[in-house]
């Protein structure tokens, strides 16, 4: 386990008035990871629809289901958008193919990896979409950069 800062994680960043608020796990295993987060903010930060708010510290840690793969960086930002649920999703989706993620089996190696943990304080059970995220309290990857996030709150 090690925990990296930069010059964008983590941080608070800004206020916004856009309706939404969601949490957005972030990860990575493959190529230069720290380049693709500042990468992926530069791009979500131009994005009309996205305020990114905060994001917390990068967390590398080991993977977990398929282990024979390098280890994960992961974060999380807090943004708000008018987004709706599913075009969150859908755009999330976009913005991992943008940066190169393939799916070749469950658990594989990726470029980057986007999941909605948090959409407002809705629950939503549908095949394409949990919310909250089913898994989220279980994963160390989630709940150390939330536990670090809030402290950068103060």
């Amino acid at each position: 386990m090690k925990i990296i800062r930069t010059s964008f994680f983590p941080a608070k960043i800004k206020k916004s008035t856009k309706k939404h608020k969601a949490l957005i796990g972030v990860g990575c295993n493959l190529g230069n990871c720290i380049r693709r987060f500042k990468k992926l903010y530069a791009f979500l930060n131009s994005h009309p629809k996205i305020d990114i708010v905060q994001t917390s510290i990068i967390y590398k840690n080991p993977p977990f289901g398929y282990l024979n793969q390098p280890d994960f960086y992961n974060t999380i930002m807090v943004i708000y958008t008018n987004f709706s649920p599913y075009e969150l999703l859908r755009f999330l989706l976009y913005t991992e193919k943008k940066f190169r993620r393939k799916r070749s089996f469950k658990n594989a190696p990726r470029t980057l990896d986007l999941d909605i943990i948090i959409y407002d304080n809705l629950t939503i059970k549908r095949p394409d979409l949990i919310l909250p995220h089913p898994h989220f309290k279980k994963r160390d990857s989630v709940l150390l950069p939330l536990a670090l996030k809030d402290k950068i709150e103060a």
